[in-house]
């Protein structure tokens, strides 16, 4: 940029006329129209008012290769301590992909930083993923999505967290095929405090086949596993949570 066109830039940035700028250097307005249309240049005290006027130094004024003003002392001094207090809060805990990846996919991502809200350094996505936000097949963060995920908050065909939802899902609040938790809401199967399901065993249970858990023995707990639950392993995991209110 040229003088002139810094002169003019620098003008408008504070919303001054011609008129107003030439008031306050105490010049013509006609001075200042020669300055900026490249007729005349400004005597020395001239400019060293006007590097005053707009916080700048005379050098990025006169010198057309300085297309930058040069910060003042005390805006320097405001940007060191930004930047240090950015480096303060910058609070990356832990950050690691791997180099190994299967189509595309980093083998681990490890985005571990204490954000509130998903960001491109809080959210591992992998085929492990560890993270505040964790999106993988095999996924653990406060908020987890993936075939197996744990979290606060989780979503997978196995969710193991706060709030669960999935195929398989196990938590505080559990939605799902088959649903372990306080509260339950189970397609097939709810096992909780509360239950819902096509089959639900709970102290307060709704379902075409329902157990009520306050009054119920080991064995109608067995029973009702044995009639309702195909799978062993599963029917191990629902008789597991069933001890818990009995």
């Amino acid at each position: 940029m040229t003088f002139r066109e810094k002169l003019m830039d620098q003008r408008r940035r504070r919303g001054l006329s011609q008129e107003q700028l030439a008031d306050r250097l105490g010049v013509t307005r006609q001075s200042v129209s020669k300055w900026e249309t490249g007729e005349a240049m400004p005597e020395l005290a001239k400019l060293i008012a006007l590097a005053d006027l707009f916080e700048v130094s005379v050098d990025y004024l006169v010198r057309d290769s300085l297309d930058r003003p040069a910060a003042s002392p005390e805006m320097a001094q405001l940007e060191q301590k930004l930047e240090q207090l950015r480096r303060e809060t910058d609070t990356t805990f832990c950050s690691y992909t791997s180099k190994v990846r299967f189509l595309g996919i980093p083998l681990v991502s490890i985005r571990l930083a204490h954000d509130r809200y998903p960001t491109r350094r809080s959210t591992a996505v992998g085929i492990i993923a560890i993270g505040n936000f964790a999106v993988g097949v095999v996924s653990l963060g406060l908020i987890s999505l993936g075939l197996f995920s744990v979290g606060m908050i989780a979503v997978g065909l196995l969710a193991l967290a706060g709030v669960s939802i999935g195929g398989l899902a196990v938590g505080g609040v559990a939605m799902g095929v088959w649903a372990f938790g306080a509260s339950a809401v189970g397609i097939h199967l709810g096992v909780g405090a509360a239950a819902v399901g096509r089959s639900a065993a709970g102290l307060s249970a709704d379902g075409t086949q329902v157990l009520l858990l306050g009054g119920a023995t080991l064995e109608e707990a067995r029973q009702f596993c044995q009639t309702a639950i195909a799978w062993p392993p599963l029917r191990a995991l629902a008789l597991l949570f069933m001890k818990l209110y009995l």
